[in-house]
């Protein structure tokens, strides 16, 4: 059952890059994943943002802020098609037909 939830929230996060204009910092996915019935930690926001760009579906651009280093994650190509339903990738799900 965790793979499921981890493998939704995945997409949800592919998603939510593309609902805003392919690129968003940490915080706004994390309140997106909420709307999309993913109330998780930032821990888990920023541990799925770096799975996402090991398997090159996101570029995360790293900003000091101070006391905390806060993630902007870009989709790339790949995240895009992914998100899409075009190439299938082991971990994020795929996303419901559009009718």
């Amino acid at each position: 059952m965790v793979n499921v939830i981890t493998a939704d929230q995945r997409l949800a996060l592919l998603q939510a890059l593309v609902a805003c204009n392919n690129d968003a910092n940490q915080n706004i996915l994390q309140t997106c994943l909420a709307q999309f019935g993913h109330r998780i930690s930032m821990d888990l926001v920023r541990n799925h943002m770096l799975w996402l760009e090991e398997q090159g579906l996101v570029k995360i651009n790293r900003i000091d802020a101070g006391s905390i280093e806060l993630f902007v994650a870009t989709i790339t190509q790949r995240g895009l098609d992914v998100a899409n339903g075009l190439s299938v990738v082991d971990g994020v799900n795929k996303p419901n037909p559009k009718y």
